[in-house]
């Protein structure tokens, strides 16, 4: 190719690839440079200019005017630049043409790869710029080829990628298949260069819901949330602005319609649709669904955590196959899900339950409650180390170890004491022997005590029956 119909080539290029010709032509002019230096080897300036009539690139060595001539290679003395240009100046730039004829084949190829290289770069900037913006829209696609587990689509403008983790496990395509997917993202730079399309994101379940659901597009029913995981199930969060519109009734259509449509084209993929709640105990409760909950417990709202309780017979349901159900719901929440049982909690609380009375406590704590340190020393000395065992002892054992009536006294004060800081506080619960014997304790000397009382009305009620067997027998006499 002559370089005088190099611009003309430009041109086409430019209109096939959709680049600005300066770029191209500012591209073609470096290239030049090169293989002129290349060729030349001469370290004076160099330009590279293009001739609008000709339609030809030119190169010109570059020299300055100068009184006295330093570098010849970048200088020239005024009187010889007045030669070429008489209206020639001091620090006037004077040029002198170059033969683009003999750069030769290989200036050409270098050329050639230069601007190769310059139009990749302008087409990845025209694509980032075109596609950036329409990250998460839907797009049809035709399958253009297969390149190992991934997928090139074309998109009518250039080419999309649809990894192997970006593609659902229940499908597979072909060469030629009509697909829809959402754009994932778009690399400017990088191996995978490029628009990244997807299969597997949520972004595909929702604007799925947007074309089918009208209520959606019009922006009666929100979605809230989506939780996916490609090829297996999905759940997505949907709200009402309307009070007469239910939104999961709208998502499911009449019959189901609405929702098998989407199901199929996610070739049979669960979807549970959910009823969105501002309660986050609420919205648990539903995100959960099929299971049904007991009850729900905030842990730590700062931290986003709560403790699900469900009953024996649905903690199966609700965890769900290899934990797919919570996991689901949690992602769908943005809460940290802990999910048990009833059994599991009624044995959690005993065990709670079981620790405030530490078992086996050494009796060395009974110091705290009255009795002497060389006390204790002497019960440890005799074997008897926890505050269990030495409850169980009768006075005549702690007898034995030489232990006074006075202080095994104190001892029983002091276990009972120990034990006492376990139990409820007084008037919460009293027995009712209890009140039998704080009656006889109240009773003042010389009145009756309780039982006393008793055998008193029983007198008082054996005289009254005698006295009407009395007045009976006067009756019938």
């Amino acid at each position: 190719m002559s370089l005088g119909t190099i611009y003309q080539s430009i041109e086409i290029l430019s209109k096939e690839k959709g680049i600005d010709p300066k770029v191209i032509l500012d591209a073609v002019k470096d290239a030049m440079l090169v293989a002129a230096r290349k060729h030349f080897r001469t370290t004076e300036d160099l330009i590279a200019d293009f001739d609008e009539q000709s339609g030809a690139i030119q190169i010109f060595g570059v020299r300055h005017a100068v009184e006295t001539v330093a570098d010849p290679d970048k200088e020239i003395s005024l009187e010889a630049a007045r030669e070429v240009k008489p209206d020639a100046e001091i620090g006037s730039e004077i040029r002198f043409a170059k033969p683009t004829d003999a750069l030769g084949r290989i200036s050409a190829q270098t050329a050639k790869q230069v601007i190769l290289q310059k139009v990749r770069e302008a087409e990845r900037e025209n694509i980032y710029s075109e596609y950036s913006g329409r990250v998460g829209e839907l797009v049809t696609c035709v399958i253009k080829r297969i390149e190992g587990q991934d997928l090139v689509a074309d998109l009518g403008k250039t080419e999309a990628r649809l990894p192997k983790k970006e593609q659902s496990k229940l499908e597979s395509f072909s060469v030629g298949d009509r697909i829809r997917c959402v754009i994932k993202s778009v690399e400017k730079t990088g191996k995978n260069a490029g628009v990244i399309v997807s299969r597997a994101a949520p972004e595909l379940v929702m604007r799925l819901f947007e074309q089918e659901v009208p209520e959606i597009y019009d922006n009666t029913v929100v979605i809230k949330g989506c939780a996916r995981e490609a090829g297996e199930r999905t759940k997505i969060a949907v709200s009402s602005r309307d009070r007469d519109v239910d939104s999961v009734g709208a998502c499911v259509g009449m019959k189901g319609m609405r929702v098998q449509s989407i199901i199929r084209e996610l070739r049979g993929e669960k979807i549970d649709i959910i009823e969105y709640n501002e309660d986050p105990v609420v919205f648990a409760t539903h995100a959960l669904s099929p299971a049904k909950i007991s009850r729900v417990t905030i842990l730590d709202a700062m931290e986003k955590h709560m403790e699900v309780i469900v009953d024996d017979t649905q903690l199966s349901l609700a965890i769900g196959k290899k934990g797919q159900n919570v996991r689901l719901a949690a992602k769908l929440l943005g809460w940290r899900i802990d999910i048990k049982s009833e059994e599991e909690k009624r044995q959690e609380v005993e065990s709670q339950m079981a620790a405030l009375v530490v078992p086996g406590a050494p009796v060395s704590v009974l110091a705290d409650h009255g009795v002497p340190e060389e006390v204790v020393e002497k019960l440890m000395t005799a074997g008897v180390t926890t505050v269990e065992r030495l409850g169980s002892m009768t006075p005549e054992q702690l007898d034995e170890i030489g232990i006074g009536a006075d202080m095994v006294e104190r001892i029983q004060l002091a276990v009972n004491g120990y034990y006492g800081q376990f139990e409820p506080p007084s008037g919460e619960s009293e027995p009712e022997s209890g009140g039998e014997a704080a009656a006889q304790a109240s009773a003042p000397e010389g009145e009756p005590t309780p039982e006393g009382a008793n055998e008193l009305a029983t007198n008082e009620q054996g005289s009254e029956s005698e006295s009407v067997r009395m007045e009976n027998s006067e009756h019938s006499g």
